[in-house]
């Protein structure tokens, strides 16, 4: 799953006024769906590879790509790429074993993002691609209030991972800093909570994966909680992981079994075209 998150605006409580309240959900709305849509995001995926040990050429990318142990080693061949602030045309290694997902190398208008999951997977982003270019919104439920809920991040007490399954790869650890409660019709639900770069996220399945949303799941942003760890939780800005919008990001993490609500959480983003 690509580390990047939802433009967020402030969660409001119980006293906002349903026009404040939907006013808000537009401005958020429209923030995520200008992320969505920039010109090297989600949309723009156009292949993965998987790397192995043997130099090799692969469709649409200048140069060879493999894998040396954890190093990741890409000869442009004499074409111009950029890594960080370091411009290449001769063999460069990476090991980027450890490092955040999704790291770009430049060549051109194009990028190639790289993951390390023991494999290295690169995924090519092309500002022209087909989804992109024919990109006409994702159907979403209309925002309610009854989808906010007050909840209380319970924090563990050193710090923990958890391995969750990938769509199509292997499992893989996540950082985790606790449980987050919260009610629904009476019932106390939890959901295992990810931090990913300062950030605080979950991944949930619900009564409407698989039917009018993404069956693998969707992810929600989670404002910071206060000193006491209550936080609220607004479904309605509830948004598909990036594996609903391609095939090309193999690597979305499966929700825990803790995480697979089961009542239906008619909100936020449903499946998209």
């Amino acid at each position: 799953m690509s580390d990047a998150h939802v433009p967020t605006s402030p969660i409001t409580g119980d006293d906002t006024s349903p026009q404040e309240f939907t006013r808000a959900w537009q401005q958020w709305r429209a923030g995520w769906e200008q992320w969505l849509t920039q010109p090297l995001g989600w949309l723009a995926a156009t292949s993965h590879e998987w790397l192995d040990d043997t130099p090799r050429h692969y469709p649409g990318l200048p140069g060879r790509w493999w894998q040396h142990g954890d190093a990741i080693h890409i000869d442009p061949q004499g074409t111009p790429m950029a890594f960080g602030e370091e411009t290449f045309t001769a063999e460069r290694r990476l090991t980027l074993a450890g490092a955040p997902d999704d790291l770009r190398v430049i060549m051109g208008e194009r990028e190639v993002g790289i993951t390390y999951r023991g494999t290295y997977l690169i995924v090519t982003y092309d500002p022209n691609s087909p989804a992109r270019r024919d990109f006409d919104g994702v159907p979403i439920y209309e925002p309610s209030p009854r989808w906010v809920f007050p909840g209380r991040l319970e924090r563990y007490d050193s710090p923990t991972s958890v391995t969750l399954d990938s769509v199509d790869w292997s499992a893989h650890t996540h950082e985790t800093p606790g449980l987050v409660h919260f009610e629904y019709a009476g019932t106390e639900h939890t959901l295992q909570v990810l931090s990913s770069h300062g950030m605080l996220l979950t991944v949930f399945t619900d009564a409407t994966s698989g039917v009018t949303t993404y069956g693998a799941g969707r992810s929600l942003d989670i404002p910071s909680p206060d000193s006491e760890g209550n936080v609220m939780l607004d479904f309605n800005r509830t948004v598909n992981l990036p594996c609903a919008f391609s095939e090309h990001f193999p690597i979305c993490p499966l929700p825990p079994s803790t995480n697979r609500l089961p009542f239906a959480i008619e909100a936020g983003e449903k499946m998209p075209h």
